[in-house]
C-alpha cells in the first residue's frame, strides 16, 4: 500500500508539473504591457489607420430627428518619422522631453472632400509618459495646433498645409499619445469655424479618427497563457 501511494503522489506531481503554466499577476500586466508597445511595429499600418472611419454628427446640431452618421476616407499613410517632425507648438517639446521614438501618421478627407484631417500616433515609452504628454498640451479651445498637416498629392489634402490647420483633438491610450488636425482644402481655410455646423463636423471628425485609433491601439491583449512545461 504504501508504494501504491508513493506512486500516487509521484504522478500528482508529475501531472501538477506537465499542466500550464500559471503566470503571477504581475508577470501578466508585463507581458501585456508587452504587447500594448509592440503593436505599432506588430499592426499593419492599414490596421492602425482604416481605409474608412465612420464618425456621427448629433441629431441636434442638424435640427434634425436622427443622427447623420458620415465616413472619412483615408487619402494616404506615411512612413514612421521623428516625432518633432511630426509635432507643431508645446507639443514639440514635450514629446521629446518624454521620450516619444516615433510618430505614424495619416491624412483622410470627409465624405464631401472639403474637410481633410491628419491623425498622428505617437509612440511613447510608457503609459505615464503618454499621459503627462497629453495632461500639458493645450487643450482644444485653445486655438494651438499641436500636430502638423499632412499633405498627399494627388487628393483633396495636396494643399493641406499647416496655415490651414482650424481644430485640433489629443488622447492617450496605452503609451500611445493620438494626435488629429482637421481644416478645410486651402480655398476654404479662412471660414469661421464659429459656426455651430462647420464646428461639429469638424469636432466629429478629428474625433471619429482618434477613436478609431485609440479602439485598434487600446483593445486589451489576450490573457497570456504558456502550455506545456515550466519554463516554455
Amino acid at each position: 500500500m504504501a508504494g501504491l501511494a508513493g506512486l500516487a503522489t509521484s504522478a500528482v506531481g508529475i501531472a501538477h508539473q506537465l499542466l500550464p503554466r500559471r503566470f503571477t499577476v504581475a508577470q501578466r500586466r508585463a507581458i501585456a504591457a508587452w504587447e500594448m508597445e509592440r503593436r505599432w511595429r506588430a499592426l499593419p499600418a492599414g490596421t492602425i489607420f482604416p481605409a474608412a472611419v465612420p464618425y456621427t454628427l448629433p441629431a441636434e446640431k442638424l435640427l434634425a430627428t436622427s443622427n447623420l452618421v458620415l465616413n472619412a476616407r483615408r487619402l494616404g499613410i506615411s512612413r514612421a518619422t521623428r516625432c518633432t517632425s511630426a509635432a507643431s507648438g508645446a507639443a514639440v517639446r514635450l514629446l521629446s522631453d518624454h521620450g516619444c521614438t516615433a510618430a505614424l501618421r495619416a491624412t483622410y478627407a470627409d465624405s464631401s472632400d472639403s474637410l481633410v484631417a491628419t491623425i498622428t500616433v505617437a509612440v511613447m515609452p510608457s503609459v505615464s509618459a503618454a499621459r503627462t504628454v497629453v495632461t500639458d498640451l493645450p487643450g482644444p479651445g485653445t486655438g494651438q495646433m499641436v500636430v502638423r498637416s499632412l499633405r498627399i498629392a494627388n487628393t483633396p489634402a495636396a494643399k493641406f498645409g499647416d496655415a490651414d490647420r482650424q481644430l485640433s483633438r489629443t488622447a492617450y491610450v496605452g503609451p500611445y499619445v493620438i494626435l488629429a488636425t482637421t481644416g478645410f482644402t486651402d480655398a476654404h481655410q479662412h471660414l469661421d469655424i464659429r459656426d455651430p455646423y462647420l464646428n461639429t463636423e469638424m469636432t466629429n471628425l478629428v474625433k471619429g479618427l482618434v477613436q478609431a485609433a485609440s479602439s485598434t491601439l487600446g483593445a486589451p491583449p489576450p490573457v497570456p497563457s504558456c502550455p506545456g512545461a515550466p519554463g516554455c
